[in-house]
Parts: C-alpha cells; sequence; structure tokens
C-alpha cells in the first residue's frame, strides 16, 4: 500500500509507491479517476532545485554589510571636516610672545604684508619669505611694501626652492638651524595653517612653532558654506592636510613612504638669499 504524506492544507496527499520508476524527488499519483483523458498529477518539487530564499539571505547580508561601511565613513569624514574647521581661527590674533624669527609662506593674500608688520613690530629678529617665486626680486616685493623699505634691505632672506608646503618645511628647517633660531612664528592663512604646522614639526622638531593665522577678507564677510569657492578651497585642503598627517605618522613609525627627494639634499648646505643682494 505504501505510505502517506500531507503536502499542503488542501487536504491532497501524495502517496509513495513502491517500485515507482519516476525520477529522484518527483513522486506522481493519478488521484480519484480521470478528467477526461488526462489524470490528475500531483507532483513535489525536486530537491536538487535552488532555494531562492536561501541563496538570496547572503546578498542581503553582504548589502547590508556594505551600506553600514559606507555609512561609517560618511561618518568618519564629517567629524573629522568638523575638527579641521574647527582648527581654523576667524580673526587674527597677535602672537602671545616673541620669537627669534619669522616664516611666512606664501601663496595668499596679505601673507607677506602681515609678517613685515610683526617684524617691524619687534616679534622676531628675522623674517623668511618662504616660496617666493624665482623671476620675482627684491624690487618686486618692496613695491608692495613701501612702509618697510628698512627692514627689507636689512633683516629679510627670500627663500625661492620651495614649490609646495613640503619643500616650505624643508628650507625654512635649514634656514632655523644655519641662524640657531630656537622659536619660529608661522605666518600663512588660517585654512593652511594646520597642514603648515604638521609638515613644519615633522621637519623641525627641535623648533616651538607659534601659528599667525591670517584670515582673508572673503573669510571675515561670509560664511564659508555660502560661497562654492570658499568650500571646495577647504575640501581640497582638507584632503590634504589628511594626507599629511597620514605620511608623516607613517614616518614616524619607520615607513617613509614619500621620501623628500629635492635638489637641495644632495647639495651642500645653503643661506637664503638676502633682500637686499636680490
Amino acid at each position: 500500500m505504501g505510505t502517506s504524506k500531507l503536502i499542503d492544507s488542501s487536504a491532497a496527499f501524495l502517496f509513495e509507491v513502491p517500485g515507482s520508476n519516476l525520477p529522484l524527488g518527483v513522486q506522481e499519483l493519478q488521484i480519484g479517476g480521470t478528467r477526461g483523458d488526462n489524470p490528475i498529477v500531483m507532483s513535489q518539487p525536486s530537491a536538487s532545485q535552488p532555494d531562492v530564499s536561501t541563496s538570496a539571505a547572503p546578498r542581503k547580508k553582504r548589502g547590508a554589510v556594505v551600506l553600514a561601511v559606507l555609512v561609517l565613513a560618511f561618518v568618519a569624514v564629517a567629524a573629522g571636516f568638523a575638527g579641521f574647521l574647527a582648527q581654523l581661527r576667524g580673526s587674527e590674533i597677535k602672537p602671545s610672545r616673541t620669537a627669534d624669527g619669522i616664516v611666512v609662506l606664501t601663496g595668499g593674500s596679505s601673507r607677506v604684508s602681515d609678517a613685515m608688520e610683526l617684524l617691524a613690530d619687534g616679534y622676531g629678529k628675522r623674517l623668511l619669505i618662504s616660496g617666493v617665486h624665482p623671476s620675482s626680486g627684491a624690487s618686486d616685493i618692496s613695491r608692495s611694501l613701501t612702509d618697510n623699505q628698512s627692514l627689507l634691505n636689512c633683516c629679510v632672506d627670500l627663500d625661492r626652492s620651495a614649490v609646495n608646503t613640503r619643500s616650505n618645511a624643508a628650507e625654512t628647517r635649514r634656514w632655523a638651524h644655519e641662524r640657531g633660531f630656537k622659536s619660529l612664528i608661522v605666518v600663512t592663512s588660517n585654512y593652511h595653517m594646520p597642514r603648515a604646522i604638521v609638515e613644519l614639526s615633522h621637519a623641525m622638531p627641535d623648533i616651538t612653532l607659534i601659528p599667525f593665522a591670517v584670515v582673508g577678507d572673503r573669510w571675515r564677510e561670509e560664511s564659508w558654506w555660502t560661497n562654492g569657492a570658499t568650500v571646495r578651497l577647504l575640501l581640497s585642503e582638507y584632503v590634504k592636510y589628511v594626507a599629511a598627517e597620514v605620511r608623516v605618522r607613517l614616518a614616524d613609525a619607520g615607513l617613509d613612504i614619500m621620501r623628500e627627494t629635492t635638489d637641495s639634499d644632495s647639495r651642500a648646505p645653503r643661506r637664503p638669499a638676502t633682500a637686499q643682494a636680490n
């Protein structure tokens, strides 16, 4: 007679017939007569057919993990950017103390003039203007600093070798060590200051750095998030700042993946030219 199995709620039964030659996994039985010439057949799906719900579960799990990673990455970047913005000063504050020297990193409006004012006020003995364009001479600088001609002739050095913040740090280190300076006031734009301090601190950990952040007119007049150009500038600077932090930390751990390779490394140390000589 065989055994019976209940296969659905409609009270249909599947009987296993001894000696059946039907394919494995499918048992068929003609139930209760015929409808015309066609028997009514009940079949059980083969166990070899894939379970859609089972195969979809791992995909859903992987999707959830990817989404969670993306959310965490976004939160980390947003938190880092907020921390970066918190370092930027919204107003210029004179240094709390004097230093042996002053270094200004060129590239932003009024940086050099503000550095000259600090030199005139006695905040440092000497000023290095780092990153001067090779085609620029002392006469070009003097035309924009008519009130400080005497200081420009006696107490200002020009560095034309630096082409980026990292090389600014290398040339500043050379200048400071040759002069025997133990402390420096660093003058650059507020948005550039975090990265400048990272590079300078790494290049000369033995020298005390005192930041003086220059705040541009645009920063004073409007909120940064209302100007597309300012937003792009800050995002670009944030990416560079993070890259500098990562590189410096790796170098401190003995993994200097981007070793500084400048012509100045293979030559004898040289002193930056004085403004008077140029």
